[in-house]
């Protein structure tokens, strides 16, 4: 019998809100060639960025929608969304080198083609690490991009050193970057004050559960709050990690940081820093967005090092060091993506919300 030549995928034919989400058959993913692999998508996970490309704003990079044009404009005329993943290897390029058909991975789609809201992927190896052996798929669809990114940002662009006498403010406790970016700022930099931002009783529980050792309200005057803290002398607050609003926290984080401290970013926007102490401390500032690698040809980047971080974490997570963020769990299927888009729209997602083929509920995946 022929193998089956289409397969269920959900996606946009044309960039808009939420009920422009819908499922299509679609040609199956050609043979893997070089470094990629075809793998069997067991769960996803949404994210912000999910939000913003479906919607047609998305804008970290200025050239997005003219690169993927040919995803709506050229047959199947779809654009499939999604970028975290976790599933089975099918097949392998033939100068794949880390994995092989039959593996339980867990990987992070490059953003310019198509994604993971389908039945099966094209996932470079390079971006891939294999599954932690504690987490079911779904769980292990919730770490790629998050932890990538949190990780690039701490490690690559604000250059912490593990054991630093400093500490770091995280904009967003609650949600799934800064809950992410709170366990490697604690437990793998091994950073003695980690402070996060949230109001909620429940985002300030679960930012602590996350490693924050000091949690201030957002809704109040950050600066006076940390200034209330009291901080030991010794331990500077070097750091800002920006992952909310960064046209609203660059000048309060600038005031409360110390001289020759470093901010980073990863949200998009329009801001100013004239009338900041950026230029009287002496503060550096910084983007990180993870794609910029593989959007820009690896030039002046390290194309294996997602994959040593994933599997870095995949051995972290197996040794109970760093704890899986996966707050919401639904069917995969079209109806359960609205649902988590709608979630995260709303702007009180706690964590991650992942959904996966074997999770209960109606409908068939992917329908």
């Amino acid at each position: 019998m022929a193998p089956v030549s289409t397969m269920r995928a959900v996606g946009v034919s044309e960039y808009g809100p939420i009920e422009n989400l819908h499922s299509k058959e679609v040609p199956r993913p050609s043979k893997p060639t070089g470094r990629h692999m075809l793998v069997q998508v067991k769960a996803t996970s949404v994210n912000p960025i999910d939000i913003k490309v479906r919607g047609g704003v998305y804008d970290d990079p200025t050239d997005y929608y003219e690169r993927v044009k040919s995803l709506t404009q050229e047959p199947p005329n779809f654009h499939i969304i999604g970028y975290d993943g976790a599933g089975i290897v099918l097949e392998t390029g033939p100068d794949v080198k880390y994995f092989k058909a039959g593996d339980e991975i867990f990987y992070l789609a490059n953003p310019s083609e198509q994604g993971t809201y389908a039945e099966e992927v094209i996932v470079d190896e390079r971006h891939a690490g294999h599954k932690p052996q504690l987490l079911d798929f779904v769980q292990a669809a919730a770490m790629p991009l998050t932890y990538g990114t949190a990780y690039e940002s701490l490690v690559d662009r604000l250059e912490i050193k593990e054991g630093e006498r400093a500490g770091i403010l995280i904009i967003n406790g609650g949600g799934g970057m800064g809950s992410i970016a709170s366990q490697i700022a604690r437990y793998i930099l091994k950073l003695p004050v980690v402070i996060t931002t949230a109001s909620r009783p429940e985002t300030v529980a679960f930012s602590k559960e996350m490693g924050a050792t000091h949690v201030i309200n957002h809704h109040k005057d950050i600066v006076q709050e940390i200034r209330d803290l009291n901080l030991p002398e010794d331990i500077p607050l070097r750091y800002a990690y920006l992952t909310s609003r960064t046209e609203q926290y660059l000048k309060p984080a600038a005031e409360i940081l110390a001289p020759f401290g470093k901010i980073c970013s990863i949200v998009q926007a329009h801001f100013d820093m004239y009338g900041s102490e950026m230029m009287s401390k002496s503060l550096d500032f910084v983007w990180c967005w993870i794609a910029t690698g593989a959007y820009h040809n690896y030039y002046g980047d390290h194309p294996e090092k997602h994959h040593v971080w994933y599997e870095d974490l995949a051995r972290r997570v197996d040794a109970g060091q760093i704890k899986c963020h996966l707050m919401k769990r639904l069917r995969l299927t079209a109806e359960g993506i609205r649902t988590a888009h709608r979630k995260i729209e709303e702007g009180k997602m706690i964590g991650k919300v992942g959904l996966g083929v074997d999770e209960p509920g109606e409908g068939e995946p992917f329908a």
